[in-house]
């Protein structure tokens, strides 16, 4: 059967996340130093005792059975695991953190489970919005197995178990939404995730404490119509906050044009006052028209006069007159 190259890139990406965290085994190897002391100097005592009454060679496999044997009997586990020990298939209980004793050949430890936080990253490929929008969604989840027991014996390959688990949630959480609830409500979606793993993995022992969506991807197509379309969305707001500006600008001057209708000295204050902050803005000297009837006036009759070499009638001397000699 002829596979086609989106389901080559699935498979192989479901192959590399699979082999970055691979399940857990049966883990009976861990022989600690002192396991190895005590199986060493047992076997060296067993041999010692067994040389006075027995030939060489039965003493060597007596002291090779007893060193087995003894070391075999001593595991330990890390501050951060539990160990499942099985006696004869049958699940005798947990043991651990530190140094603790099984029964040579009858028990055995079949997992190190670990206690900690941990993060796992799935995601979700080429999978459909609610509104028909093909996306490609990173998450992340954060949990912890709270009940080592129910880990072990209640789920094959729990680590697994977590990863499908979470992808199949994705997926259905992401045909339930638009792309726009997508891309704003990253942490409504994480919780909602959250809130659905837990319940499905609560009888495994395992808590699903957080989940977080990292990233979505969407079509470079698309993507460009969105950047078009979030333009031309700001352009309009930009028109519309402009001709707002403007209608309150000019119903300002209606106000403004009543006020200095009712009252024309309001009027002749304001348009001196921006004459002069014209002239000390610009530095320089500004002509501006008026009518013969603003200019006949006191202030303008006394600066004509000065100009002229007119003084006067109180700066005159006394014998002076007005009329000029002859």
């Amino acid at each position: 059967m002829t596979m086609l190259p989106e389901q080559v890139t699935k498979l192989s990406l479901t192959s590399v996340r699979g082999a970055a965290m691979p399940p857990s085994s049966p883990d009976d190897t861990r022989y600690p130093i002192p396991a190895v002391a005590a199986g060493l100097l047992g076997g060296a005592a067993v041999a010692a005792v067994t040389l006075a009454f027995a030939p060489v060679g039965v003493a060597v496999g007596a002291a090779a059975v007893t060193s087995l044997l003894l070391g075999s009997s001593i595991k330990f586990a890390d501050q951060w695991e539990k160990a499942i020990v099985l006696r004869m298939g049958k699940y005798r209980g947990l043991r651990g953190p530190g140094i603790f004793f099984v029964m040579p050949i009858v028990d055995r430890v079949s997992y190190h489970i670990d206690q900690r936080i941990r993060t796992t990253d799935f995601g979700a490929e080429s999978c459909l919005t609610k509104d028909t929008v093909p996306v490609n969604v990173d998450a992340i989840a954060f949990w912890i197995v709270y009940d080592a027991e129910r880990a072990a014996l209640e789920v094959q390959q729990y680590q697994q178990a977590v990863v499908l688990a979470a992808q199949t949630a994705l997926r259905d959480a992401i045909g339930k939404h638009d792309l726009a609830e997508l891309i704003q409500s990253r942490k409504e979606l994480g919780r909602g995730l959250q809130e659905t793993l837990d319940r499905k993995m609560h009888d495994w022992g395992i808590q699903v404490q957080s989940v977080e969506i990292r990233d979505v991807i969407i079509p470079k197509a698309l993507e460009e119509a969105m950047s078009r379309q979030a333009q031309a969305e700001r352009e309009r707001q930009a028109r519309i906050i402009l001709g707002t500006a403007e209608t309150q600008i000019a119903a300002k001057f209606v106000e403004a044009a009543e006020s200095y209708s009712e009252n024309p000295v309001a009027m002749n204050l304001r348009a001196m006052n921006m004459l002069y902050e014209s002239i000390v803005k610009r530095g320089s000297l500004m002509v501006v028209p008026s009518g013969l009837a603003d200019s006949i006036n006191l202030p303008s009759v006394m600066g004509l006069a000065g100009a002229a070499g007119i003084k006067p009638p109180t700066e005159q001397k006394e014998g002076e007159s007005d009329e000029p000699s002859d």
